[in-house]
This record gives C-alpha cells, structure tokens and sequence, in this order.
C-alpha cells in the first residue's frame, strides 16, 4: 500500500492512504477512558463558595483584622449571630470570580485603629494566596483589599441600650 499525497489544490486524494491513530483530546481537568491512569480520569470543579469560605477564614487569621463585609453586610451579620441556632457567615466581605485554572478575589475589611494598613494589607494577602492556592491548586491571579472602616477601642460592637421615656 502507498500513500499518496494531496495534490496542491488541497483536495484529497481519492486513492488508498495510511491511517493514523486518532489524536487523544485533553479535556479541561483530566482524560477519559479505561487505559487512562486513575489520578486523571475526570474532571475536578471548585465553586465560588469555596473560594470564598477559604479566603475568608485566611483572611480573619490576621491579627488586626477586626471584622469583614461592608456596614449593611456587617449588621446583618450581627443581627444573625445573635439568632439562636444562626451560624457567623465567614464569606461575609469576600467576592470572588472562579475560572478553571485561576481566581481573582475582593476583601472588604474593618481594621483595627493603629494596626499599620499597608503590613496589615499586605499579610492579609500573603495568607489568603496561600490558603487558596494550597488547598484548591487555583492560581490567585490577584486579592483586592478594601479598607471600609477603623474600629475604635471605645467602639461597642453591641447596639447602644435604649432606656424607653414612658412606662
């Protein structure tokens, strides 16, 4: 059997040709098929919230930080923690966007007064990089902090008690 090859033209031609074996196709996360080794076959995929929960335990774990999540987010949050059987929401202050293979993340942050925000900012990025790349394999292709507020140590984190005025 001889192969031929394509004339210029870039038509095939019509005679006997050699076949060759069919390319494999990576799928995005691991292969397919019995003679493929065990660690590759499938797919594996994160959801945001996983992202999210673990950056926001990450990002708690800095000494400085005093709480997460802007002013409306954080008295939600207060009112839920106060509810009997109510969990903390450790996403609270945490937005990411998940691809396959990299995530970007946003920190909304409340910090405590004289702790310096720059080393504080920056800690906070060191750990939350290394926490979701170690326990997800996703690429932080960048963590965003914002700064929304400055806890006093005066400031009650408690709503102020009310005395009624009639009885």
């Amino acid at each position: 059997m001889s192969v031929q090859s394509a004339p210029a033209t870039g038509i095939a031609p019509a005679g006997p040709t050699t076949k060759q074996p069919p390319a494999t196709t990576a799928l995005a996360g691991g292969a397919t098929g019995a003679d493929e080794p065990a660690a590759t076959r499938g797919r594996t995929s994160i959801a945001d919230v996983v992202v999210v929960k673990i950056a926001g335990v990450a990002a708690r774990e800095i000494p400085g930080v005093h709480a997460m999540g802007g002013g409306l987010s954080r008295t939600i949050g207060a009112v839920r923690d106060r509810v009997p059987g109510g969990r903390s929401n450790v996403g609270r202050g945490v937005k990411v966007e998940v691809g396959e293979r990299q995530t970007a993340i946003d920190l909304d942050l409340v910090v405590e007064y004289g702790v310096p925000i720059a080393d504080l900012a920056r800690d906070v990025r060191e750990n939350v990089i290394d926490a979701v790349e170690r326990i997800t394999g996703l690429e932080v292709v960048e963590v965003n902090v914002t700064i929304n507020d400055v806890h006093l140590p005066d400031d009650e984190d408690t709503a102020p008690e009310t005395t009624s005025r009639v009885a």
